[in-house]
């Protein structure tokens, strides 16, 4: 046999098994993945490990009077951010029972800007996303999705539309 043919080697741990099958799903028409550079760093904790996590964020094109006045079909507007869809990967707990939480806090910097944080506890240390300061839809037929299940926390949600009336 050749090298080519051989099977894909394992991950080295269930967290990166969990990130993988994630990332073979592969992305919707309206989504892109989350750069790592949108992640904020913490400070090392001794003996505690960052969870695997793989992120997607939503967009599209706003076809608002503005748009619409000044862009065509052919030459699209920039496309915005409409949602995100957070999937952290906690194999390995050790309270299982104990699902991870996530606390929203304003941006040091700017207001334009939230810091998004996940705790679960040990094994694992706090992780932090910069996002957009915008309020959420909570409704899940909108698009809202907060569970732990199988050792992997979803928060998924998408920012509320707002339409302008005179």
């Amino acid at each position: 046999p050749r090298e080519d043919d051989a099977a894909p080697a394992e991950p080295a741990d269930a967290g990166e098994a969990m990130r993988r099958r994630e990332a073979d799903r592969g992305l919707a028409e309206d989504e892109d993945l989350m750069l790592g550079s949108s992640e904020i760093a913490e400070v090392a904790t001794a003996g505690l490990r960052k969870p695997r996590y793989l992120n997607r964020i939503k967009t599209a094109y706003e076809w608002n009077k503005y748009n619409q006045a000044h862009y065509t079909p052919e030459e699209p507007p920039p496309k915005a951010v409409q949602g995100y869809k957070f999937n952290l990967f906690y194999p390995d707990l050790v309270d299982a029972t104990k699902p991870p939480i996530f606390k929203l806090e304003a941006f040091p910097r700017s207001t334009d800007f939230a810091v998004l944080r996940f705790k679960a506890g040990p094994p694992y240390a706090d992780i932090s996303f910069k996002i957009i300061n915008q309020q959420w839809e909570s409704q899940p037929k909108r698009g809202f999705r907060c569970v732990f299940e199988r050792g992997i926390l979803q928060l998924h949600f998408n920012f509320k539309r707002w339409r302008y009336r005179r």
